[in-house]
């Protein structure tokens, strides 16, 4: 005669808390793949098939299968699920912490990657030492993970040799001086510091300056960073203006000195683009201390975040930072890789320009009657602001 069966937990196998036990007095952790096709009465190739979804198991099958793997508390072992799939379901972000980077920023970034990797039933492991080609390597051939995500990228990054011989895939944010062989997402840099120039200059600004992200950035030879100046640059100088491009610290005190010594050296400028979201609050703030209001004195474009731009005061006319696009697009790019699938080499993504309230006429605007696209422009109200952005993205 058979006793009562007991509450898990509560049976003799059971002296109090304690891992949970099967029916049969197994812990539930111990519990195998075996245990279930037994319990269920069905091949052990049965459960399996049921646990990855190969094979179409009948629904009479699956849900009896499913009933035992619920009442033997059965999980299967991450291990193993890897080992017989060859995959590990995690990929890396390497994303070294360095000098000079704005963590609110990277977040949004990182954050991205997470959100989108999860969509692709993948964990994300986060490695932020600096340990160049040697923590690839590490990552690579320990079979962590399936793939990485690579951040911070330099114009001669030396990470870059070795990305293009691991048999891993992986994807860049961000663009090497020589993108060959590698798959890079981005935005287009260059193309936001052009945006800017030719936005100010159709306002009818003509001494213009950047500043940029901190030295320590440009001396690294950061990939944006330096796209961004020659964006700026170089269309500065096809537009035939003057332009100036210099690094910002990102300390208020830095930030005004910088500022001061700007616009000594440069009594007629107008115009700022600041690359350097840490910075935008301090420039914003020390200019009114210069003599110089936002926008009637000197217009400023941002390439910052969108909610960087909305929240200072003067709102900012502004270029984005995708990151959140940037981001979903780098994942999206190294499942396809992950699958053997092809995938374009370069995505640069076109920047957007918002019209903000920071931006006005500069003192060469144009007479009534001036079209846009010209060196300069009249009027001062919304609708023109608008048809300008439009000009300028276009």
């Amino acid at each position: 005669m058979s006793t009562p069966s007991q509450p898990t937990g509560a049976g003799p196998d059971s002296a109090g808390p304690g891992p949970a036990r099967d029916r049969a007095g197994k812990r539930a952790d111990m519990v195998t793949i075996a245990d279930v096709a037994r319990h269920a009465g069905v091949a052990v190739s049965t459960v399996s098939y049921v646990l990855s979804g190969k094979r179409a198991i009948s629904a009479t099958t699956r849900e009896r299968v499913l009933a035992s793997i619920h009442a033997l508390g059965y999980h299967p072992h991450a291990g193993a699920r890897a080992l017989a799939s060859r995959r590990a379901n995690v990929i890396a972000l390497v994303l070294p912490l360095r000098s000079g980077m704005h963590l609110p920023v990277l977040m949004q970034f990182a954050t991205s990657v997470v959100t989108t990797a999860r969509q692709f039933d993948h964990d994300v492991l986060l490695v932020t030492a600096d340990e160049g080609p040697a923590g690839l390597r590490r990552i690579a051939v320990s079979a962590m993970v399936d793939g990485i995500v690579v951040m911070d990228v330099e114009m001669h990054d030396p990470r870059v040799p070795l990305l293009r011989e691991l048999e891993r895939p992986s994807v860049l944010i961000g663009f090497p001086a020589e993108s060959a062989g590698l798959t890079c997402v981005d935005l287009d840099f260059y193309r936001a510091g052009e945006a800017c120039v030719e936005h100010l200059v159709t306002l009818g600004h003509r001494q213009l300056a950047l500043l940029g992200a901190p030295a320590v950035v440009y001396e690294r030879e950061t990939g944006f960073a330096h796209r961004t100046r020659a964006g700026f640059t170089e269309t500065a100088a096809r537009c035939g203006v003057t332009a100036v491009a210099q690094p910002c610290e990102e300390n208020y005190d830095a930030v005004r000195r910088e500022l001061a010594g700007l616009l000594h050296r440069h009594p007629g400028l107008t115009a700022l683009v600041v690359h350097n979201e840490a910075a935008v609050g301090h420039v914003l703030a020390a200019l009114p201390t210069l003599g110089r209001r936002v926008p009637d004195d000197i217009s400023v474009v941002a390439i910052c975040p969108d909610e960087v731009a909305e929240r200072s005061g003067p709102a900012l006319t502004s270029v984005l930072i995708p990151a959140e696009e940037v981001g979903r697009q780098a994942v999206s790019l190294l499942m396809r890789k992950v699958q053997g699938d092809a995938v374009p080499a370069a995505t640069l993504l076109d920047p957007r320009l918002t019209v903000r309230a920071s931006t006005g006429p500069g003192p060469a605007a144009a007479l009534p009657g001036a079209e846009a696209g010209d060196t300069a422009v009249a009027g001062t109200g919304p609708e023109t602001m608008v048809a300008l952005a439009r000009r300028t993205d276009s």
